[in-house]
């Protein structure tokens, strides 16, 4: 009968899985919160509009304009002069320059060469840049350069968004192990007081020494003092989780203890970051963020250096206008004209052609970096796959190890009830046990991390 009692007492009970009543917060849900609400990736979504604004900011460098310059000078009752010079400019895309124009004039003491007829002129013309500004102008390098930011903001955006998903990922998966190990040192707590009861009675009916009572209390306290402290991580871990749960308008959430992590995660995770269609297929680096970015900035230095080379050339502007009254407008008489014609030219452009340089410079360091960058992007997923290949293996050897653990346990206990062993060696088996199980929590969490190290590489939030 006393064999019978031992058994139930320490071997009838072992570490089951809780049924757990609390609702689950899967890791593909979270992720579609932080997605979608934290401000980090919120922020990074403005890098687009921001974008969207500059590229406005220079197409307004083409946008006609209305130039009205009037001035009038009026002195003891006499008017000496009234000059009005008003134009309508339209820029187009090579520089060139069409301009409208309207300007009267009268007054006593009006400079001979602003004298104009009764009813003004009218001007029609054009400005051409025949050497600077032709091919390449400041405002069509702003619109090209522009519209490379905006390749360069989608990429800056993924990057930034990967970052932010990359810290939330790592929080949830130290929840997770916390949580683990708070739910197994809850579970070895139980086994533990439920031993010492048992000893306890067989105290009293004189099967085992006192001693045994120490012993055993040695290791509640002790299952205790490991359940405080995961205790207390868990809540830690619960506070920096809550860092990335928010909701519209920037509502913070902060996460319940009725919620609990995914508990088949290990199953899951692949698909949530779809690392394991790296693992089974080649990845080409070439639409990788990281490197679009880097290639956008190289298009843009090509656009500055393109810029640079024409300052080589002479700035020549010729323009001609076809002048005549309103009154006479029909009439088309091109011998009246206006024409001008601007040159210039330093001898020896030592300025442009060290501005010319460094530009080269700048987009030959940038290629140097986008080369590396590509080695690099590649070694690291190289690595990242290795390393995965590993811990999958890994995973395996470690749950035998916990089964052969749980075996030694129960064999351990089975020949206490038997009276051929001692609380000693079931304590230290069950201590192995549970070294071996938190090895298990800790390798997982390797797991899970380098699958989102590898998400982290991939750079692909969408």
């Amino acid at each position: 009968m006393k064999h019978v009692f031992l058994a139930l007492i320490f071997f009838g009970f072992s570490v089951t899985a809780q049924e757990m009543a609390s609702k689950e917060l899967t890791y593909t849900e979270f992720l579609g919160y932080v997605k979608k609400y934290h401000p980090l990736v919120k922020n990074a979504n403005l890098e687009i509009n921001k974008a969207q604004a500059n590229l406005m900011m220079a197409r307004g460098g083409f946008d006609p304009k209305i130039e009205v310059d009037f001035s009038k000078k009026q002195f003891k009752d006499k008017e000496y002069y009234s000059i009005l010079n008003s134009s309508f400019k339209i820029p187009t895309w090579y520089g060139i320059e069409i301009k409208a124009g309207f300007d009267n004039s009268e007054g006593v003491y009006l400079n001979p060469q602003n004298t104009l007829p009764n009813q003004g002129l009218t001007s029609l013309g054009v400005t051409v840049p025949l050497g600077q500004g032709l091919f390449i102008n400041q405002r069509m390098a702003d619109v090209r350069k522009a519209k490379m930011q905006m390749q360069l903001s989608q990429a800056e955006r993924k990057l930034q968004a990967i970052t932010v998903l990359y810290d939330a990922s790592l929080a949830y998966f130290n929840w997770k192990k916390n949580f683990n190990e708070v739910q197994l040192y809850k579970e070895y707590n139980k086994n533990a007081q439920i031993r010492f009861k048992g000893i306890q009675s067989l105290i009293k009916q004189g099967d085992k020494p006192a001693i045994d009572s120490v012993e055993a209390g040695i290791i509640i306290k002790n299952r205790i003092l490991n359940l405080e402290d995961s205790k207390l991580k868990l809540a830690k871990a619960k506070l920096e989780l809550s860092n990335f749960l928010w909701l519209e308008n920037n509502i913070p959430l902060e996460i319940s203890d009725e919620l609990i992590p995914e508990t088949q995660l290990e199953f899951t995770i692949q698909e949530s970051l779809k690392t394991n269609d790296l693992l089974n297929t080649d990845f080409s680096i070439n639409n990788h963020p990281k490197i679009n970015a880097l290639q956008s900035k190289i298009d843009m230095l090509n656009v500055e250096k393109k810029l640079k080379a024409n300052m080589l050339l002479p700035k020549i502007d010729m323009g001609y206008s076809y002048i005549s009254e309103p009154s006479y407008i029909d009439n088309y008489q091109f011998e009246d004209y206006k024409i001008g014609l601007d040159f210039y030219f330093p001898l020896f452009l030592r300025k442009e052609r060290g501005s010319l340089k460094l530009a080269k410079y700048k987009v030959q360091e940038s290629e140097f970096i986008l080369d590396l960058e590509k080695v690099q992007l590649t070694n690291k997923i190289n690595a990242q796959r290795m390393e995965i290949e590993s811990l999958l293996r890994q995973k395996e050897l470690i749950k035998g190890l916990v089964e052969d653990n749980r075996t030694m346990l129960n064999s351990e206990e089975r020949l206490f009830s038997f009276g051929e062993s001692s609380l000693f060696l079931i304590n230290t088996r069950e201590n192995n046990l549970v070294s071996a199980q938190l090895s298990k929590i800790a390798l997982e969490n390797r797991f899970y991390i380098s699958n989102s190290e590898l998400f982290k590489i991939m750079a692909n939030p969408d």
